[in-house]
């Protein structure tokens, strides 16, 4: 099976004492045999080259971070699929106006519409909220706005799915620009 660049989205990682150093996550990865191994911020975000399905590599790495002492989710996208998001933004003046309060958060399954039909009963902030696939869009409208938002226990009243990890878009469109990059060398 041929190889294929990837990014692994950490969920968590160096907040709330969950601490993770970058160099020890790059080198859990290249343990697990994957190649061409490149750490962006310290949020948990890590790229590599590796022939296995996505589904065995959120597993695998899981378990590894798990026997370093991290228990936490990991989703795993490719190239394609981050450019496919980028295209699917419905906030499209949010990414030129404010990117950094726009979030992306990752799903492993495809986000359940119900849950934002349930949010309506817990807020009515000026958020803006799309859910597209997997991924669920999140407008906070700047920086006042995040600040004093009370989204984050609304999704958690309304079980909004816990497997998940947001990235603003400066972040992802980085992602999305290395993974580019990587195939576009290789």
């Amino acid at each position: 099976m041929a190889l294929s660049r990837r990014v692994a989205l950490l969920r968590g990682v160096n907040l709330g004492g969950r601490t993770l150093l970058m160099r020890d996550l790059a080198e859990i990865c290249a343990e697990l045999g994957y190649k061409d191994v490149r750490t962006l911020l310290a949020s948990g975000n890590v790229i590599f080259n590796a022939a296995e399905p996505s589904a065995e590599i959120e597993k695998a790495l899981e378990a590894a971070l798990e026997r370093f002492g991290l228990k936490t989710d990991v989703l795993v996208r490719d190239g394609t699929e981050l450019e496919e998001v980028l295209s699917r933004n419905p906030f499209k003046a949010a990414a030129d106006d404010h990117p950094s309060h726009l979030l992306i958060t990752f799903h492993r399954a495809p986000f359940p519409p119900e849950a934002l039909d349930r949010l309506h009963a817990f807020h009515s902030g000026p958020e803006q909220l799309a859910a597209i696939g997997r991924e669920l869009f999140i407008d906070y409208g700047g920086r006042d706005q995040m600040r004093a938002s009370t989204l984050l226990t609304s999704m958690r009243k309304a079980r909004f799915p816990t497997v998940a990890t947001a990235r603003n878009w400066n972040t992802v469109t980085k992602l999305a620009e290395i993974l580019a990059d990587s195939h576009n060398r290789g």
